[in-house]
């Protein structure tokens, strides 16, 4: 069993910036690419950025780019992501995934039903 376990969530105000971590534990499977999903209340889940586990090719959805930095580190099992200039429509439940088999292209990091793995989720506010 794979374990993805998420913290760093909580409360900021608008502009202020927050960090997130995962961790994967459990059984050790072949890490492909790992991923930040977030679902807002009464909204569909969606992407946020994923990185390559091998490469550390970043990707990042259009309304994150230039605010959010996601990175990895290979020795913790870890992915982070680094949440700046953050804005009150940013709130949701942040989730981590991990996928351990190969996207065809690069528009699979941005599909959730290419990972296998996922957190239980972390909250995000941001007050205006």
């Amino acid at each position: 069993q794979v374990q993805l376990v998420e913290s760093g969530g909580g409360l900021v105000q608008a502009g202020g910036s927050l960090s997130l971590s995962c961790v994967a534990s459990g059984r050790t499977f072949s890490c492909y690419a790992m991923g930040w999903f977030r679902q807002a209340p009464g909204k569909e889940r969606e992407f946020v950025a994923a990185i390559n586990w091998s490469a550390g090719s970043t990707y990042y959805a259009d309304s994150v780019k230039g605010r959010f930095t996601i990175s990895r580190d290979k020795a913790k099992n870890a992915v982070y992501l680094q949440m700046s200039g953050l804005k009150p429509e940013d709130t949701a439940v942040y989730y981590c995934a991990a996928a351990d088999r190969y996207f065809r292209s690069n528009s699979g990091y941005r599909v959730q039903s290419g990972y296998r793995y996922w957190g239980q989720g972390t909250q995000i506010t941001v007050s205006s």
